[in-house]
């Protein structure tokens, strides 16, 4: 059976011709870690239990004096792999899914990435 023809890399002016959607150099730009690997792992599952229990309704939501139940721990500031922001409690506030989604879409999208 034939092979499709190569394509070329969806970096940014790269020559490169693949037959995924990235070459190999710069499939490591683009790749998506699991949750695991990100640090979502079972220590990570019981400190938001937790916290959810303490932290029961949308911060967010608080301040429209709506009362509707937390089901997110979102990252205040994006922890964007940074393993000690990740785990500090005091940039952790509770969201419903909706204000979650929300505030990642739009806040969280533009902030500056930190190394």
């Amino acid at each position: 059976m034939p092979r499709k023809p190569l394509k070329p890399c969806k970096h940014p002016n790269c020559p490169e011709l693949t037959d995924k959607r990235f070459c190999e150099e710069h499939r490591k730009l683009y790749e998506r870690k699991s949750a695991k690997e990100r640090g979502y792992d079972n220590r990570w599952r019981k400190a938001r239990e937790r916290f959810l229990k303490a932290n029961p309704l949308c911060v967010e939501c608080l301040k429209d004096d709506r009362l509707v139940e937390a089901t997110v721990v979102d990252h205040i500031v994006p922890h964007r792999g940074d393993k000690e922001l990740f785990r500090d409690e005091s940039n952790w506030q509770a969201l419903c899914k909706s204000c979650h989604d929300r505030k990642t879409m739009t806040t969280d999208r533009y902030q500056e990435f930190r190394y």
